[in-house]
Parts: structure tokens; C-alpha cells; sequence
């Protein structure tokens, strides 16, 4: 029999497939305490469970599907992470240590198919999506090492921001927002995570109709479709105008703040022309948008690309201010590691298809 994820189920899965087993409706409530709040990693150290509801989960269950095969840290406190899957497939997970607390970037597939012509992510294709308790034990794992250090730290944030395109393993990647918001278990509310998409317009009217606070952030890049279609893929499938559509939906159904993700590339997006072009884009609706401006960590296979110029990324900044649009630059993290989203695992593959030549 093929056992699957413990931390795939929400709590109302578990507790439907306990009673259909014949288990009392309050076990579910016991596991998820064991799993979630005593983070234990076995499930015979549940002492309040019967051998034969122990056996029971052991049977169709397993907690560990992650390994950690590297843990790089940075200077400023960033962790970065590479687990091997039970497949035998690679993935990163990041967790950053900011003021307002500890926020870890979670991988949503193995590899990514969206071709971001600048991203370290699409250097190896998709293989497969990640299931919802492969994302939720990336969480577990890093929250377990931090109990393990025991300072009384605790997850607070989470971005749906690693390797992959959270939009196209929706489903999945719901179930994983459900599981880890959930107020009996990890408890992380709903406006401390953000969950990214590069623009699959359709699911963003899917991610619209559902009734919760969890934050959307859009991978953007360039305020035009001629730009954006050289450098991102998907403005071909899905054009500005499209994308503009949907996010107006969304700010219509919600009435939440959006965040459009710009990262600086020096030369080509980060001109004023294209500062005045994204405020012109965002004017009517920037009581509700925010542009966080990303600094570019240069890969070694995209050498065509290179961070923008620091007077380039003020006069950007500024511009954007001038014409009203509420703007950051983002803070740095992991410079001295592996920092580009999908590097280390794209280093790390190569590396292992050497030695085995």
C-alpha cells in the first residue's frame, strides 16, 4: 500500500477519514496536537492514542518525506535549504529573519514551466508539482530546527514565493493555505502569508472568490506587453491587458491591497520611461496597489541580465512616489549564499550529474 503525507490532510479530511475507519471524531483533534503544536515526528510517540490507532496511521501515513541534504547561512540570518523529496527530486525553502518577525518562502513545484527568461527557477523544467503535504512540511521542518535551537521562536510569515508557480498547482496549493492558517494548528494568520502567481489570469479570479484574507502578490516585471512577453513567457498566453482585468476583480471582490513584484534589471525594465509607464498602469486603482521593487541576484546562466544601478533603482523609486504609487525598495537577504530563488538546487543538480559521469 502506498502511505501518504500526514500533513497533506486539513483537519476536517482527517477527521471525515478517522470516522470512516472507526476512530472517534476527537482523535483528529489529538493528532493534529501531536503533529502541529508538539511537533513530534513519530508516530508512536503519541501516548494518547491506542497501539491500534497508531497502527492504523502508520499504515496509511508518514510523517517524513523531506530530507535536508544542505542548510546554508547567510550573514544576515537567512537560512536557505535544500530537501530531498521522496522521489529522489530537490527542492529549496527559505526562511528570513526580518523586524517583524520570521518569514519562510515555500517551494510549490519541482522546477517550473512559467520560462521567467532572468529566473534561476526555470533552469530545470518542471518534473512535477509538489502535494499539499510536501509544502507543509517544509514549514514543519524549518519551525522543528528552530525548536530545536530553543530560543521560543516561531514561524509569524509565509510566502508562497520558492521554485514553481503556485497557480498552476492550485489546488494543492489551497489545501496547504487551509492547513497551515488553521487556528488549532501552525496558526498563521491569514494576513501574514502572501501567495505569488506570475499571472494565470483564470485563477486569479478563482483565488478572488474565496473568502479569506490571505494576500495576493503578482510577479509583474514590466508595466508593457512588449517587454513583459521578452522576458516572461506567459504575457503571451496572458497579456496585460488580461491581467489587469483579473486584478481588477479582485480588488472589486476583496477589496484587499495587491502587491506587483518588480524586479530591477539593469538597462532593460529600469528606465523612468518604465517608471512612468507602471504608474500610469496602476493609477486607477493605487489606493490598493503596492510595488515592491526587487533588486536582481545575478545567475550565472542568465549572464545577459545584471542588477540595476543604485541611482537607477532611487530614480525609479522616486518616480513612482512622485506619481502617487505606494513603493519599496526590498530588503536584501542572503547576498552571500546561494540567493537567487531555485540557484542552489539548480548547483546542487548539476553538480551530482558530474560526479555521476
Amino acid at each position: 500500500m502506498s502511505r501518504t503525507s500526514i500533513y497533506g490532510l486539513t483537519l476536517d479530511k482527517l477527521t471525515d477519514w478517522l470516522v470512516e475507519q472507526g476512530e472517534k471524531k476527537f482523535r483528529a483533534a489529538q493528532i493534529w496536537d501531536w503533529i502541529y503544536l508538539k511537533r513530534i515526528d513519530d508516530f508512536k510517540k503519541m501516548t494518547n492514542l491506542s497501539k491500534k490507532t497508531i497502527q492504523l496511521l502508520e499504515n496509511y501515513f508518514v510523517m517524513g518525506t523531506l530530507e535536508k541534504q544542505i542548510e546554508q547561512k547567510a550573514k544576515d540570518g537567512t537560512t536557505k535549504f535544500l530537501f530531498k523529496l521522496s522521489d529522489g527530486n530537490l527542492i529549496e525553502t527559505v526562511l528570513m529573519l526580518h523586524e517583524y518577525g520570521l518569514s519562510v518562502c515555500v517551494t510549490s513545484q519541482v522546477g517550473c514551466n512559467i520560462g521567467c527568461s532572468f529566473c534561476a527557477s526555470g533552469l530545470l523544467k518542471k518534473n512535477r508539482d509538489l502535494t499539499s503535504g510536501e509544502m507543509v512540511e517544509q514549514l514543519v521542518k524549518i519551525q522543528q530546527s528552530l525548536d530545536a535551537r530553543a530560543k521560543d521562536e516561531r514561524v509569524s510569515h509565509i510566502v508562497v514565493m520558492g521554485i514553481g508557480e503556485p497557480f498552476d498547482n492550485f489546488d494543492p496549493v489551497m489545501d496547504f493555505l487551509k492547513i497551515i492558517n488553521d487556528g488549532k494548528g501552525l496558526a498563521i494568520g491569514a494576513r501574514h502569508i502572501t501567495v505569488s502567481t506570475s499571472g494565470i489570469v483564470p485563477k486569479i479570479y478563482e483565488f478572488a472568490d474565496i473568502d479569506w484574507q490571505i494576500n495576493l502578490a503578482i510577479s509583474l516585471h514590466a508595466p508593457n506587453n512588449e517587454l513583459r512577453s521578452r522576458i516572461m513567457k506567459i504575457n503571451r498566453a496572458y497579456p496585460i491587458e488580461k491581467l489587469m482585468e483579473a486584478v481588477d476583480y479582485y480588488l472589486q471582490k476583496t477589496n484587499r491591497r495587491i502587491t506587483f513584484e518588480y524586479i530591477m534589471l539593469k538597462d532593460l525594465n529600469d528606465h523612468k520611461q518604465e517608471a512612468l509607464q507602471l504608474a500610469k498602469l496602476l493609477e486607477k486603482k493605487r489606493h490598493l496597489a503596492y510595488v515592491n521593487l526587487i533588486p536582481y541576484n545575478p545567475v550565472e546562466e542568465h549572464s545577459e541580465y545584471q542588477r540595476s544601478e543604485k541611482d537607477a533603482v532611487v530614480t525609479f523609486y522616486e518616480t513612482l512616489k512622485k506619481c502617487g504609487i505606494n513603493a519599496v525598495v526590498r530588503k536584501e537577504f542572503g547576498t552571500d549564499i546561494d540567493a537567487a530563488c531555485g540557484q542552489l538546487r539548480s548547483k546542487q543538480i548539476k553538480k551530482e550529474r558530474l560526479i555521476k559521469r
